[in-house]
């Protein structure tokens, strides 16, 4: 620690937050990757609602640790070159700890979306439009097929119509599931 002491006050300020923030990110690093489920340890009442309605905490231990990191290291690192501007150098310090925060939002928000259930489920197809594969016969009379966009695949089911003949290459609606398993289609 004698080193840090004959380091000017601000450069002093940033290592003395930069080593014990590393240590912290070094041990969460760890515990995230054996697979232990380790809480922050703080609860909030502060959420972030991001627009694909995922929740993540605004005020963490993990998202300060980010911050900080971001913070002590970017000014420890420009302060050779803004140090005879402390006031730039705090600023641009602070900048780059918030995008610390939300690069770590981003990263967690592309995992969250390897965790959705993407599975397909015959309820996922009401009231989507779909075109006719193979013709519908009318009136229940017999069944075609539909080519419809679920969850971004396609999927080729078997459908049926209340009303009229539908062609070829016609554009439908899915208004009803019948038996579970066989759609009910109506021309848009």
């Amino acid at each position: 620690m004698e080193l840090l002491d004959s380091l000017p006050t601000l450069l002093k300020s940033f290592w003395y937050i930069a080593i014990p923030t590393s240590l912290i990110f070094l041990i969460q690093t760890i515990i995230t990757f054996s697979g232990l489920d380790v809480a922050d340890g703080f609860d909030t009442d502060f959420d972030a609602h991001l627009h694909d309605g995922g929740d993540f905490q605004l005020f963490s231990l993990r998202n300060l640790i980010n911050f900080l990191l971001g913070f002590s290291w970017t000014g420890i690192s420009f302060y050779s070159t803004l140090g005879e501007k402390p006031v730039f150098l705090i600023v641009t310090s602070f900048v780059v700890g918030v995008l610390f925060v939300l690069l770590f939002f981003f990263v967690i928000k592309q995992v969250q979306k390897l965790a959705e259930d993407n599975s397909f489920k015959i309820t996922n197809t009401l009231n989507k439009t779909a075109e006719v594969y193979l013709t519908i016969p009318e009136k229940k009379s017999g069944k075609g097929k539909i080519m419809i966009s679920v969850n971004g695949a396609f999927h080729e089911l078997e459908a049926m119509t209340e009303n009229d003949r539908i062609p070829s290459g016609s554009s439908v609606k899915v208004v009803k599931i019948e038996n579970n398993n066989l759609l009910i289609v109506e021309t848009i």
